[in-house]
Formats: structure tokens, C-alpha cells, sequence
């Protein structure tokens, strides 16, 4: 072989394995960043997967939310209108998060399939639903929830 061309292969082969090495180290860094989007339905059918960063969205279930009573542990429920799935956050609610109302909530999921929520995000008026709450309720054929 030409000293030339055997001196392009080696580049080539150079550039490949160290294309292949940086996509490889991007694809790992951002593995812990991603959080999928699970219904309420999802959750509870096993589809969510346990011990990894999700989203569960959904309306908040009217009389589930309970607030212990020292410190700032918040328990409620999320429905999509099929299943419910429950939640845990310690932190302080925003202040659009009430019962009845849509929200979303970021976190891992334990043995319980309860969230142990890390952010709880709320509405921000009084016309928006998320879109993945929004998607939930036409995929799954549920009651749209007031003011959709």
C-alpha cells in the first residue's frame, strides 16, 4: 500500500474511533437527564418504569391532598380519568396548585408505584392544560376535565 493512503487510512480510522467514543460519552451524560412522560394509567399498569427520573401528569384528584402535619411532605393524587396514581413531594406547592386543577410532577418512581416527587409544576391560568395531560384525555378517550 502507498504510504499516502496508508497514512489517510489511519486518519480515517482515527477520526471514526474518535467519533464513535464522543458520541458514545454524549448518549451516557445525557441518559441521566432524560424524564419521560407517564399517564396516571401508565403508572399503574406497569408501563412507568421503577426508580428512574419520569413526569406523571394528570388532574388533581378532589379531596386527595393531605399535608403532614410537621413539615412540608404533601401526599395527593393525579388521575387521567382512568387510574389514579399517587404522589409524594416535600417542598412547598406553587401557588396555581389546587385539587381539581392539572399538574405535573417530576420524580422517581418507589416499590409502591407512588412518585416521590422532586418539582410539582401547576397550570398557569385558567384555560391551559399541559399538552401530555391534553394528550392522555383524547388517547385514552377519558372525560375532558373542567375548563379543557
Amino acid at each position: 500500500m502507498h504510504p499516502v493512503r496508508k497514512q489517510r487510512l489511519i486518519y480515517v480510522l482515527m477520526l471514526v474511533v474518535f467519533s464513535s467514543v464522543a458520541i458514545l460519552l454524549v448518549s451516557f451524560a445525557m441518559k441521566d437527564n432524560i424524564n419521560l412522560f407517564f399517564s396516571p394509567s401508565e403508572v399503574t399498569s406497569g408501563k412507568a418504569p421503577l426508580g428512574q427520573k419520569v413526569r406523571v401528569g394528570g388532574m388533581v384528584v378532589e379531596g386527595s391532598v393531605s399535608r403532614a402535619d410537621s413539615g412540608l411532605v404533601t401526599r395527593f393524587a393525579l388521575t387521567d380519568g382512568s387510574a389514579i396514581s399517587w404522589v409524594s413531594y416535600e417542598g412547598i406547592l406553587p401557588d396555581l396548585f389546587a385539587e381539581g386543577e392539572a399538574a405535573v410532577a417530576n420524580g422517581t418512581l418507589n416499590a409502591d408505584r407512588e412518585l416521590v416527587a422532586t418539582e410539582v409544576l401547576a397550570k398557569h391560568d385558567e384555560q391551559y392544560v399541559p399538552p401530555e395531560v391534553a394528550d392522555t384525555y383524547h388517547k385514552d378517550g377519558a372525560e375532558k376535565p373542567e375548563g379543557y
